[in-house]
């Protein structure tokens, strides 16, 4: 049987092709200019006013599109965690009925043609005023489009994340912030037996400053769980040299502000354990913890009656990962994420999304668009 959607299926899967044949991981700007690109000008037939900006990370777009009341951001990124190459080696483009696979497909190109595909719809009905930026570095933590983020949150009613929903489908309403340190010692190289007292050791006091980081992530005073995560660890390079430096890359998940604030200041805090011995802590990424308010409750609701007038049903609950949300959810901003297609393995060779599920949420974003009443 045919489904109903099948009439604009085709066009949904050569567009979400086209956006994983243009292989853009982060920080290629060349390629981020050629999906930027594309972008524009999809947007721009759409009847959207289309910027670019450029930076030194890629090329963001931002897509105002001109309707009733105060727009409705919609945000999503361009770049993926994949290398040049991959569509020829782990991760090829691959159709398996419904399944759609390939580098970025979930995470989350087929997101970008969903929030299309409903302006295109719309075209020439009512509609609600969108605006939409995507940006081109997102899953290096967005250093260079923090400040366009903020600038396009002023004056929108409210925000709606791209990103991959829960497995079963369900909206992400509230995410854990995410900071990303290293911390660096430096210590004094020397001869390890004939003058080891001369010798600082960076090791020595890099392990130490761990043991206290533990106890600083696991200190039951705080409000809330800690995730702390020791991903990379260098230094030394000789058993008879004392090592003079030593550094680890550390993740942190937090789940409210207060806790994050907390251990921050105190790994800000730390200090050496042995003389002659210098710790730095550098933030090398943040995004602040989003919990979950009355106002994205709200926005949440609209989205439920959305997906009642097409026969869907939406929830929504906290999740664990971070994303440019919680920039914009922390700030106070009406805030639902997940609106991105069923699918999984978002980073792995098992990358896929559903095609099926990719026309439902154009359905319900459209649905939700063309309520000019609220």
């Amino acid at each position: 049987m045919t489904k109903p959607w099948a009439s604009d299926a085709d066009l949904v899967l050569e567009r979400i092709a086209h956006l994983v044949s243009i292989e853009s991981p982060s920080f290629d700007v060349p390629a981020s200019r050629d999906i930027a690109g594309d972008l524009a000008g999809w947007w721009t037939d759409a009847g959207a006013e289309v910027r670019l900006v450029t930076t030194e990370s890629g090329v963001h777009l931002v897509a105002e599109l001109a309707g009733e009341g105060e727009p409705l951001l919609l945000v999503g990124h361009t770049d993926t965690v994949w290398p040049r190459g991959a569509l020829r080696g782990d991760v090829p483009w691959a159709i398996d009925g419904d399944t759609l696979r390939g580098p970025g497909v979930y995470d989350m190109k087929s997101g970008l043609v969903v929030m299309l595909a409903a302006a295109e719809r719309l075209r020439d009905r009512p509609r609600r005023a969108v605006r939409a930026v995507l940006v081109c570095d997102e899953e290096v933590g967005s250093p260079s489009a923090q400040d366009l983020l903020r600038d396009c949150a002023t004056g929108v009613s409210g925000v709606i994340g791209f990103e991959s929903p829960h497995p079963d489908g369900a909206l992400k309403v509230g995410r854990r912030g995410s900071t990303r340190i290293r911390l660096s010692i430096a210590g004094r190289a020397a001869h390890a037996a004939l003058d080891p007292g001369a010798g600082v050791s960076a090791i020595d006091e890099l392990v130490d400053q761990l043991v206290a980081i533990r106890a600083i992530v696991g200190d039951p005073s705080l409000p809330s769980e800690v995730l702390c995560n020791v991903g990379a660890i260098d230094g030394g390079g000789r058993a008879n040299v004392v090592p003079a430096a030593a550094s680890a890359e550390i993740g942190l998940r937090f789940i409210d502000g207060e806790t994050e604030t907390r251990v921050l200041e105190d790994m800000r805090a730390l200090a050496p354990v042995r003389a002659g011995a210098q710790v730095q802590v550098e933030v090398l990424s943040h995004r602040p913890a989003w919990a979950a308010s009355s106002a994205d409750a709200r926005l949440l609701a609209r989205i439920e009656a959305a997906a009642q007038r097409v026969g869907q049903t939406a929830e929504g609950r906290p999740a664990a990962g971070a994303g440019d949300t919680n920039l914009l959810g922390s700030l106070g901003l009406p805030t639902v994420d997940g609106f991105g297609p069923r699918g999984g393995g978002a980073h792995a060779v098992t990358e896929h999304a559903s095609l099926a599920s990719t026309m439902q949420r154009i359905d319900l974003l459209e649905a939700l668009l063309a309520d000019v009443t609220g």
